[in-house]
């Protein structure tokens, strides 16, 4: 694979200088106003007491007087009582091609832009997108620059519905369910982690942030008359190992401030999707868009693929001929199975090395015989490790693994994002390069645009997944269908779908070490069609899998990295239907909250071929037996009318082939 380029196709600059109120620009004294390319979205700024902006959408205002600021302490505040020394706008258009195309091989990328630059060294650049707008600070301000806080105020136009992602504290793995909240009601001072999907005025309004680098992420408080203002971890000084914890490091003394950086840099995107429907949220690509490039360089030797994995399933392999476990018989199981099925990793979770030592196996583990079996078998093997053991042992442990011929390392329990941690991940990412490691970070924070600039971060949790049913009631068929409207947009999410024990809410029972899906089989299946990770888990034990080959085979027929998408029916919480292109080939996946549904699906998208489909479906009794599944296969054109019907937490999948 070639590096993320972008091609320019259009560049116009229209530049303007004022000095005092008035400049070349569209509005009157310090309101200066931006629109959308396709002018349905105006973003209004002004400057004087304090910079604000506002936003229309179709002529309807859904957002006022939304404070923007910066404070870096004696003094040196960004934002009030100023008003800019110039603007400057330009438009651009053109392509991104991404390295790992978790949504489409090819990005068209435009916007209008409006750079203030201010006295005091800094600036403040606006971007409008058809389908958002995003601003940032540019400092200029000498060889260093403490930020003591930072203003980001959302203010909404009328009563707003909230899904919010609410938080304990900043010490979390960013593993939340999504509470519906009314703004104008809710109490002061609850917090969240992003994304946050506001609705108003009959607008989707989903708040996230990009180009996080060298800096704290940004998190959301509940404020008064029903507003959302940013807040941000303050900057580590100590960090501590947790009383009884072998693995969590939260932060023990922090400075009165959020970040120490340079004085001259770029600082992350405050983004904010826009959406109509529901479906334009699955589309929206401007994290991604906003992100920092990755310039010049190769990453060719990333592969996209499946896995095996063993923690979900508590490694219950059962009619082996030998005793399951962390050893080394288990998992040249593992391998067997991928390399089977044309499952292209595995993953060796948590008990493979001692832990505090990553250097240092258990004696069960065979670790070069295992590795030399799995080139043998064409599967690659990634290493589950601890953030901070990782840490303290970087390049002897990096290039164990490389000697081993690890392919990829799955890093977790950071549960942070203070800017330490933040700068974490960008030189775990970094190392990995160098050696042509994938990563895959759990007990992760939200995709913020690292994945642009390293590839090889292939996928992230920070998603309240299947792992929870081993606990929990919360992994509900609607939880399900509110992750890929709010959690996806930002980025891929290391889900872990493939359960083979399913179940409806009635039926379903939290047993830790033989966990189930509160779902029906069909919905799992769709999982891998509407669910974006380009690492995407088989989460079940390669026995189930074996049992239920029909199955696991439809499920390894499914790519983790599409070139094209149509998103054919949704509605947040309830249900979606996607159909994605990956060359030749269309998948289409189907996915129902709690309630039984019918839809015709529209293929207008196959254009004028015919194809061979191969189609996984609740069965008739999925409603009472999750489990009940049927495979068909069919022929399809456009003009045919397929009848989808979709049981209580149930889903559809389909492969369409060309026919030759």
């Amino acid at each position: 694979m070639k590096r993320d380029m972008g091609l320019c196709i259009l560049i116009i600059l229209f530049m303007g200088a004022h000095h005092g109120s008035k400049g070349l620009y569209a509005g009157t004294g310090d309101r200066m106003a931006l629109q959308s390319p396709d002018r349905t979205i105006e973003l209004t700024v002004t400057a004087g007491p304090e910079i604000q902006f506002s936003v229309t959408v179709d002529g309807k205002a859904v957002m006022t007087a939304s404070g923007v600021g910066m404070s870096a302490g004696e003094g040196t505040d960004f934002g009030p009582d100023t008003e800019p020394e110039q603007v400057k706008k330009r438009t651009f258009q053109g392509l991104i091609r991404p390295v790992v195309a978790e949504k489409r091989a090819v990005i068209e990328d435009r916007y209008n832009e409006m750079t203030l630059r201010f006295k005091g060294l800094y600036s403040l650049i606006f971007r409008v997108y058809d389908n958002g707008l995003a601003y940032r600070f540019i400092t200029n301000s000498g060889d260093s620059l403490i930020v003591r806080s930072e203003t980001a105020d959302f203010r909404f136009a009328d009563m707003t519905q909230v899904l919010y992602p609410e938080e304990d504290g900043f010490f979390s793995h960013n593993e939340r369910t999504y509470i519906p909240v009314r703004l104008d009601t809710a109490a002061a001072g609850r917090l969240a982690s992003l994304p946050v999907l506001v609705s108003t005025q009959g607008i989707r309004l989903l708040i996230m942030e990009s180009a996080l680098r060298d800096y704290p992420g940004m998190w959301l408080k509940t404020g008064k008359a029903g507003t959302l203002g940013a807040c941000f971890p303050l900057y580590a000084l100590e960090s501590a190992l947790r009383s009884g914890s072998d693995r969590d490091f939260p932060v023990t003394r922090t400075a009165d401030y959020i970040a120490r950086t340079r004085g001259n840099r770029e600082f992350p995107w405050r983004v904010l999707a826009i959406a109509r429907q529901d479906a334009d949220l699955i589309t929206n690509q401007l994290v991604y868009q906003l992100a920092d490039s990755t310039g010049s360089g190769d990453f060719s030797w990333i592969r996209p693929g499946k896995v095996a994995w063993d923690w979900w399933n508590a490694n219950n392999v059962y009619q082996a001929g030998f005793r399951s476990g962390v050893n080394t018989e288990t998992y040249q199981y593992y391998i067997d199975f991928a390399s089977e099925y044309g499952i292209e990793y595995i993953i060796l979770d948590e008990g493979w090395y001692k832990l505090g030592n990553l250097l240092e196996p258990v004696p069960e583990m065979d670790i070069p015989e295992l590795m030399a079996y799995a080139r043998e078998k064409n599967v690659g093997i990634i290493l589950w490790v601890i953030w901070k053991t990782l840490e303290d042992q970087l390049e002897p442990a990096l290039d164990q693994f490389v000697r081993w011929g690890a392919v990829g390392i799955k890093v977790d329990f950071m549960q942070r994002d203070d800017q330490a941690m933040v700068n974490y991940y960008w030189k775990i990412a970094d190392e990995a390069a160098k050696r042509h490691l994938l990563v895959d970070f759990h007990g992760a924070y939200k995709p913020a645009g690292l994945r642009r600039a390293y590839p090889n971060v292939i996928s992230r949790e920070g998603v309240k997944g299947l792992e929870h049913n081993k606990w929990s009631l919360d992994i509900t068929p609607a939880h399900n269908l509110t992750l890929p409207f709010i959690r996806m947009v930002p980025g891929p999410m290391d889900y872990t779908p493939g359960a083979m024990v399913n179940a409806q809410p009635g039926n379903f029972r939290v047993v830790f070490t033989r966990p189930m899906s509160m779902t029906t089989r069909a919905h799992q299946a769709a999982m891998y069609v509407v669910y974006e990770s380009p690492l995407q888990m088989m989460a079940d034990s390669p026995t189930h899998y074996r049992r239920e080959s029909e199955c696991a085979r439809f499920i390894a027929k499914m790519p983790t990295v599409w070139d094209d998408i149509r998103v054919l029916e949704a509605r947040v919480s309830e249900y979606l239907i996607v159909a994605r292109r990956h060359g030749s080939q269309w998948f289409v996946g189907a996915m129902n909250n709690a309630q039984a549904r019918a839809f015709t699906l529209n293929l207008s998208f196959l254009g004028n071929s015919a194809y061979n489909a191969e189609i996984l479906k609740d069965g008739l009794n999925a409603d009472r037996y999750a489990e009940d599944y049927v495979i068909e296969t069919r022929s399809l054109v456009k003009e045919d009318s397929v009848r989808i019907n979709l049981a209580p937490g149930g889903g559809w999948a389909a492969i369409l082939t060309p026919k030759p």
